[in-house]
């Protein structure tokens, strides 16, 4: 009877920061000894192994895209390398797979077909982003992304702030980088001047923000966030 292989969960950088900055040993120790891996994007997962080890050899690699793009029918061949007995990685194109990631959907079958699963040690800005608000992380909901109509979009907002002050609870978000200006725009507009607006960008980079303020210093205090990576955390007390 053939042994399973192991699907490790891999975390990727959040941008061109150095891996061993935010990296621990035991994931480039992992991603050396791998060569099958279920990726959201082969180039940027052909560049990020690279980085971790520039002597593994590139035609070695057998890499499964899983995307929005991805056949259903496909994702059973996907695993097949575990099933055969070789461990594989799972990464997305930055952070943590699985997390506000198409990687789950891995993960389920693995547990489905008895497949140990080893979630690595990295970058979430999700919980970076969290940590560093001072908003309540004892209760928390990350909403993805919130929605592309402008009425529906302040709708969301409106509930959101409402259900951050019933519940307790700091409300997560993202916006698809290219709007986020905009997003801050129909924030200030809409949210209550006291409710907490946590702005966390470009985490672990350079040019990083991470600031919590309330909805009327961001309404004067401008920022440019346009194609920036961006977590936005709201809570109203």
């Amino acid at each position: 009877m053939t042994t399973l292989g192991t699907l490790y969960l891999i975390p990727v950088m959040l941008g061109d920061t150095a891996a061993n900055e935010v990296l621990p040993a035991s994931v480039m120790r992992t991603v050396s000894l791998i060569d099958d891996y279920v990726v959201e994007n082969s180039k940027v997962a052909r560049k990020f192994i690279k980085a971790i080890d520039p002597e593994k050899v590139q035609a070695s690699l057998n890499l499964f895209e899983l995307n929005k793009h991805t056949d259903a029918k496909e994702l059973k061949t996907f695993i097949q390398p575990l099933l055969e007995g070789k461990n594989m990685g799972l990464m997305s194109d930055a952070g943590c797979p699985g997390v506000a990631d198409p990687g789950a959907v891995i993960v389920a079958m693995a547990h489905e077909k008895g497949i140990k699963v080893v979630p690595l040690t990295g970058p979430s800005s999700i919980l970076l982003s969290l940590m560093g608000s001072g908003m309540n992380g004892q209760s928390f909901t990350f909403n993805g992304y919130l929605p592309i109509d402008k009425s529906d979009k302040k709708t969301m907002l409106k509930n959101l702030e409402k259900w951050s002050f019933e519940r307790n609870q700091s409300q997560l978000f993202i916006e698809t980088p290219y709007r986020n200006n905009q997003l801050m725009e129909e924030m200030v507009q809409t949210l209550h001047p006291n409710t907490s607006l946590c702005v966390a960008c470009d985490l672990t980079l350079p040019k990083e923000i991470m600031l919590t303020k309330p909805v009327s210093f961001w309404k004067k205090h401008k920022i440019d966030l346009h194609k920036r990576p961006c977590i936005f955390i709201i809570h109203k007390k």
